[in-house]
């Protein structure tokens, strides 16, 4: 189940069996919070199934979405090197498996297989690098360039064509773009209009390239 999650990758059949002995697997229904922004956390969250969101409130309530995962991702990671509580909340959108190492567990495997550590770090990497490059787009560009390259990161190739599967909202979007419901509706429209993107029950489909701007 977690051989396809990057920091397992090629781990040996028997190893991978030995981590999975010592996750606990637990389902959540739609719209349950796992994590809460301040919580103590010990864990590392593989993803076996469904959809979560990583969001931030702040003391009014509002939000903003950091990321969505998928199966095949996971999260808590940090908590697996300092004691700090957790820096955002966790949501499943759908029903979601997931697959839960302690962080007693995770130091025990890591210390028979040490490249577990690089690629964590490796990961880590990335992820630092994809939040750069989300803030200098948030800082630079305007709400229909930050729309585009967001709704581009979250599309998927299926049979040729791109899709961003699962029941986004325009809201949602709004909120991790950090632009208003009403912005991101008008320019939902032009680009259904234009042709651009055609909108379903439970999922976007972009026909073709997006414009360069709005």
């Amino acid at each position: 189940m977690i051989e396809n999650v990057s920091i397992f990758e090629g781990m040996a059949p028997s190893d991978l069996a030995l981590i999975e002995q010592r996750m606990v697997r637990r389902t959540y229904p739609r719209n349950t919070i796992i994590l809460s922004e301040g919580d103590n956390s010990d864990s590392l969250y593989v993803i076996l199934s469904g959809r979560v969101k990583v969001y931030l409130n702040d003391e009014n309530g509002k939000e903003a979405i950091i990321n969505y995962q998928e199966a095949g991702e996971y999260f808590g990671e940090l908590s697996l090197i300092d004691d700090y509580k957790r820096s955002a909340s966790i949501m499943t959108m759908v029903k979601s498996t997931m697959a839960i190492m302690s962080k007693q567990a995770f130091h025990q495997v890591m210390k028979s297989n040490p490249d577990i550590a690089i690629h964590l770090l490796k990961d880590m990497v990335h992820r630092v690098r994809t939040l750069t490059n989300e803030v200098k787009s948030l800082v630079l560009s305007d709400v229909y360039g930050r729309l585009s390259k967001t709704l581009l990161s979250m599309a998927i190739e299926r049979d040729g064509i791109m899709v961003i599967e699962g029941h986004v909202t325009q809201q949602e979007l709004a909120n991790r773009i950090g632009a208003s419901r009403e912005m991101v509706c008008r320019i939902f429209k032009d680009l259904v209009k234009g042709g651009y993107i055609t909108t379903g029950s439970n999922q976007f489909t972009i026909n073709k390239q997006l414009p360069a701007r709005y």
